[in-house]
């Protein structure tokens, strides 16, 4: 199983990883991305990282 982390010093809270798979990511209101999950069945979460604005997104 992947492991996904969100470096919180480097994320800007743009909302763009929540908006693509909400099951593994969520903006708190720290106004930060976390992870919810390690794992989703309709999700590319390496895609997901490489989209992020700020590369805050690593998927191991």
């Amino acid at each position: 199983m992947p492991r996904v982390i969100v470096d919180e010093d480097k994320c800007v809270g743009c909302g763009l990883c929540e908006q693509s798979c909400s099951e593994v990511f969520e903006i708190k209101d720290d106004g930060v991305a976390h992870v919810k999950s390690n794992s989703c069945n309709s999700c590319d979460l390496k895609e997901i990282a490489s989209q992020c604005p700020v590369e805050a997104i690593t998927v191991e």
